[in-house]
């Protein structure tokens, strides 16, 4: 038996993950089994998004967070690591010099990567491959701070992928127009049109969350009306009272109903009523990714 230690830094807009992953080989199998997840409330949308450049405040507290990552990472003997950046240090005037400024500072090399070699990164590694098997129709959403990235499968095969601006932190902030939600409702009803039975697959920190709240099982589809009520009753609540209601992080409580929104738009749109949530994102999917290009 090998067991090789594997990190994935998934760095969002509303916030930044350190994700450390036992990876045990095994005569008959590979299990990959979490060693450590850090999470790190540094919201880089509103900078991103509004002024177009992240602040020499968060430059700061971003910098610190990949210090303490490689000190982390040093600690658990991490043999390969990627760090990846999505929609806020992408779009952001300085994101380049950010990541410059922060690999000459930590030697932490972080990537600037687009909405669809994410996703690649999360399906080329079969980390939804028990979902993906089925010969239905699939699919992927992915909701952030900055976009929504979705991916349509039908039987195995990839048939369309787009990303759109359309994400909590930019809800939030009244940033995106009307025209954003009709461009990301056309693609939606023009790819599933004729498809049936659509199960939509979630990911995010969002509908983690909200599946927990829900007291599913594990494996056990959540549906469109539960996801509609769980919205109505958070929205019934201002923002300090969900999070003693709810359990929920302050940084959680103000985006949280506004990914609802999205999440329930598109299954409204795709005609789904059903949704599994595997509780597996990007940092998941760098971990499986490097395993596959380095040691399988």
């Amino acid at each position: 038996m090998k067991i090789h230690k594997l990190a994935g830094i998934d760095i969002g807009s509303n916030s930044v993950r350190l994700l450390v992953s036992n990876v045990i080989e095994t005569k008959d199998q590979v299990i990959f089994k979490k060693s450590s997840l850090t999470r790190l409330p540094i919201r880089l949308g509103p900078d991103a998004f509004g002024d177009g450049k992240i602040t020499a405040r968060n430059r700061k507290r971003l910098l610190a967070g990949m210090l303490a990552y490689r000190n982390i990472m040093e600690v658990h003997n991490v043999e390969k690591y990627r760090a990846c950046a999505t929609s806020a240090l992408r779009e952001s005037k300085n994101g380049l010099q950010v990541v410059e400024e922060i690999y000459q500072e930590t030697g932490v090399n972080i990537e600037l990567i687009s909405g669809k070699e994410e996703a690649r990164m999360i399906f080329s590694s079969d980390m939804l491959g028990s979902v993906v098997q089925s010969e239905g129709s699939f699919l992927y959403i992915d909701v952030g701070g900055g976009s929504t990235e979705l991916t349509l499968f039908n039987k195995k095969i990839i048939v369309a992928s787009k990303s759109f601006k359309i994400g909590t932190i930019r809800l939030l902030n009244g940033l995106v127009k009307k025209s954003r939600w009709q461009e990301m409702e056309e693609w939606i009803k023009e790819h599933t049109s004729g498809l049936s039975d659509i199960l939509m697959v979630g990911s995010g920190g969002n509908i983690n969350r909200t599946f927990k709240l829900s007291q599913k099982l594990k494996g056990e589809y959540i549906t469109l009306t539960d996801l509609q009520k769980i919205r109505e009753d958070l929205l019934a609540l201002e923002n300090d009272e969900r999070m003693i209601v709810y359990d929920l992080n302050p940084d959680r409580t103000d985006v949280i109903t506004h990914a609802l929104r999205i999440y329930t738009s598109a299954m409204a749109w795709a005609e789904s009523t059903n949704m599994i949530v595997p509780k597996k994102g990007l940092a998941d999917g760098i971990v499986r990714y490097l395993y596959r290009e380095h040691y399988r």
